[in-house]
């Protein structure tokens, strides 16, 4: 068996898409965007967010246009914005589809249910949001989505996890 220090089916530096590598370059907070109840519940690893303060103060969000998430805040209009600190990288992982989830990616932590969907109890810092349907548009391959904030907990932030190239990282 041999290991490899890169992924062995990505392409060379010089074949790969210029835009994604500079935007890996950027890095940021890795949140877990949820939303839905019960079986109807769907959740997304997301770094492609910004936090607009203001009145209303606002979450401008880029989301692939396949994901199932996607779907559910279509139907629900509201989501839970958590964000993660390094000891959820496993879970990252799992919403991000990169590793198997048996039972599925709701059973490997606690979740309580909100008026915005479920919410990672293990996150001390959180966003109730509602989407803005008119904000709906197509950027570049993602779909870009605005919600509105209707709630706010910000808890100590301890060991926050950051996604830069590719890779988890602590600031």
């Amino acid at each position: 068996m041999t290991i490899h220090s890169s992924h062995p089916f990505e392409a060379d530096e010089t074949r790969r898409d210029p835009v994604r590598r500079f935007r890996g370059r950027v890095g940021g907070a890795v949140s877990l965007w949820t939303s839905g109840a019960g079986p109807d519940r769907a959740g997304l690893t997301v770094t492609s967010f910004l936090v607009a303060d203001g009145e209303p103060a606002r979450v401008v969000v880029l989301l692939h246009p396949d994901a199932d998430l996607l779907e559910r805040l279509e139907e629900t209009s509201t989501a839970v914005v958590s964000l993660l600190s390094w000891r959820h990288r496993e879970l990252a992982e799992v919403f991000a589809g990169q590793f198997p989830a048996p039972g599925g990616p709701f059973r490997l932590d606690q979740w309580e249910q909100t008026g915005w969907g479920p919410r990672l109890t293990s996150a001390p810092s959180w966003l109730g949001v509602r989407v803005d349907a008119r904000s709906r548009r197509e950027a570049g391959w993602s779909v870009l989505l605005e919600a509105v904030v209707e709630h706010v907990e910000v808890g100590d932030e301890d060991d926050p996890l950051f996604h830069r190239r590719g890779r988890y990282t602590r600031p």
